[in-house]
Parts: C-alpha cells; sequence; structure tokens
C-alpha cells in the first residue's frame, strides 16, 4: 500500500488545509488522511455496493471505515478468548465461527 500526504496550495501558493480537515486549517487539530486505491473482484465490488445500500452510507469509504471498527472489536475480543454466538429471530442461539 504506498501512502499519500497531499498538501494543497492556495490561489498565492500558501500552504491550504489538506482536505478531509473540513477546513479547520489552523483553527482546529488537522485530521490527516491517506488514499487508499483498491483492486476488488467483481463479487467484493457488489458486496460492498450493497452494504452501502442497506447501511445508506454516504460513501465506500464509510462502508469500509465501519466494517474496520466492527472487525477490529471483535479481534479483541477473540485474543481476549471470546467466543461469539448468534440468537436467531426464533430464539434459537448458534455458535458463530469469525476467526478459525
Amino acid at each position: 500500500m504506498h501512502r499519500h500526504h497531499h498538501r494543497h496550495r492556495g490561489p498565492g501558493g500558501e500552504e491550504a488545509p489538506e482536505r478531509g480537515t473540513g477546513g479547520r486549517g489552523e483553527r482546529g487539530p488537522e485530521r490527516e488522511t491517506t488514499r487508499v486505491q483498491l483492486e476488488m473482484p467483481p463479487q467484493a465490488m457488489e458486496r460492498l455496493t450493497r452494504l452501502k445500500e442497506k447501511t445508506e452510507a454516504a460513501s465506500y469509504a464509510e462502508v469500509i471505515r465501519n466494517a474496520l471498527r466492527v472487525f477490529e472489536a471483535l479481534s479483541e475480543e477473540h485474543e481476549k478468548g471470546s467466543e461469539f454466538s448468534l440468537k436467531r429471530s426464533d430464539g434459537q442461539t448458534v455458535a458463530y465461527k469469525i476467526f478459525l
């Protein structure tokens, strides 16, 4: 993965706030972002698109950020020895193996 950090210049050549900072510049904490380009097979892209629509996410990036938060939380619980289960709509509880 390549990391790209871009400084944008204003009309007079002065350094402008980075994109993704909400225009805060020096008035607030600067939020640094990294641009990531992904190559995905068609099936994965379809899944990403479906999740974006189902969750009404504003962007693919929002779907991926949300997925990372969930995966990180589950991974941390797994490291602590937690086991996962699902309770289905009929009340049945079944073991759910996320990490093999």
